[in-house]
């Protein structure tokens, strides 16, 4: 959520930001909306401040026997607290007004960030190794996985319809290898803490990393109005949810492995084969609360740990700046992974990694102390995939196939495999 302060002392800065993300500008309903709480809370005050003055007066009026004085001092006191109410609830009305259209605004981007519509317009930061050369055809991951006899779609769709999987045998224990060595290598050699988490969250916490209220339709809800968390960015991010901090402590880095579940409203149409994009997927997440001054170089350092996961699977990938256009609805600057997938002949996206500054420390009250000047200010968060488990097993059976049909494991994975070193359809 952005500071109605600032926004009143950066009006055109406000509009600016929006017209690049390709948004209306909201400046002027924003500022109206915040004059009108003022106006109420003015009124509110004032009506409070001669309730009190009425008050004394009373005890004068009664100490120089001026009865008549007194009694016109009641009346007013008793129509000013038969009017309070009235004006208590447009005060609550303007405050919720204003709040509502607050956090449907979008972050405003860096400067540093290309300026463009869509996917298209964003920029390459860098290519790491190199696209697979094989003398046999390359092959999409649910033709490797259904050969294999390993992934079954038509079973998933008779158990929860469309958009799920059923993995079973070596395929199952590759998809839970991945997740594993994704938290074992957060952890060990990149620092982070890792925590299990629920799967299910109040509203509060929905709205504190920016889903709700604009984005409800993409959640799935429960029938006691929790969610199911859609990214285990919600409940890691909220485990500062209305603390105060000291800077020292600072940053705090946090890692999730955890199903995801998203119910991909408006994707109709899109990936409908295989297991890109699923209602319920794992993901490994990661997480990082810190201050101001160092919240742009911790955005650099959690994109090296996600593209950590794939260099050492040997994969090939590349890193893009999103532009303005296609960046997340919280996020100040975005770089998206993108793994290469041969059988789809494409790079597809497997990890986001944004710094979204005060936003939803904003919206969660999660403040810290600077160890400086001792003031309170809204911590900085930050978000990454590192990395989606389901993407990286596409990409790891895509990139390992063999002429046979066979996927050799990276020996990354050997580790967890249980001395597997290939898998292969069962005679």
């Amino acid at each position: 959520m952005l500071d109605i302060k600032w926004i009143r002392e950066n009006e055109g800065a406000l509009d600016a930001a929006l017209s690049k993300r390709g948004a209306e500008p909201m400046a002027a309903t924003l500022l109206a909306l915040d004059d009108k709480r003022r106006s109420v809370i003015q009124k509110l005050q004032d009506m409070q401040s001669r309730r009190n003055a009425a008050s004394k007066e009373i005890g004068i009026a009664l100490g120089q026997k001026n009865s008549e004085l007194a009694e016109r001092l009641k009346a007013e006191i008793g129509s000013i607290k038969d009017t309070m109410p009235l004006a208590e609830q447009e005060e609550r009305e303007a405050v919720a007004a204003l709040e509502d259209a607050l956090s449907r605004i979008p972050n405003v981007p860096f400067d540093d960030v290309p300026v463009g519509k869509d996917e298209h317009d964003n920029v390459v930061k860098h290519v790491v190794g190199e696209k697979p050369r094989w003398n046999h055809a390359a092959k999409e991951h649910y033709e490797i996985g259904e050969a294999l006899g390993m992934m079954d779609f038509e079973r998933a769709t008779k158990l929860s319809g469309s958009r799920f999987t059923v993995l079973t045998g070596q395929l199952a224990r590759l998809e839970r290898a991945l997740g594993q060595f994704m938290i074992d290598m957060h952890t060990t050699e990149h620092g982070y803490t890792e925590v299990s988490s629920p799967l299910m969250v109040k509203g509060d916490a929905m709205y504190g990393t920016g889903q709700l209220p604009k984005f409800e339709e993409d959640l799935f809800k429960t029938t006691d109005g929790r969610y199911l968390i859609p990214t285990a960015e919600v409940t890691l991010t909220n485990l500062v949810a209305g603390e105060m901090l000291e800077q020292e402590k600072l940053p705090l880095r946090f890692t999730a492995l955890t199903p995801s579940f998203r119910s991909e409203a408006g994707s109709a149409g899109r990936d409908t084969r295989g297991m890109l994009r699923q209602h319920q997927f794992w993901k490994c997440e990661l997480v990082s609360i810190t201050d101001q001054e160092s919240s742009v170089a911790e955005h650099e350092r959690m994109t090296e740990c996600a593209e950590n996961m794939l260099k050492r699977l040997g994969l090939h990938f590349r890193t893009m700046t999103l532009c303005t256009g296609d960046m997340g609805f919280g996020a100040r600057k975005t770089y998206d992974i993108e793994v290469w997938l041969p059988g789809q002949d494409t790079y597809r996206e497997i990890s986001s990694c944004s710094v979204c500054g005060d936003f939803q420390g904003r919206r969660m009250n999660a403040r810290y102390r600077a160890k400086d000047d001792k003031a309170l200010k809204f911590v900085h968060t930050l978000n990454g995939s590192g990395v989606a488990v389901g993407r990286c097993l596409i990409a790891v059976m895509e990139n390992y196939l063999n002429e046979d049909g066979s996927v050799t494991i990276p020996d990354a994975l050997l580790p967890y495999m249980g001395g597997l070193t290939k898998i292969e359809r069962a005679a």
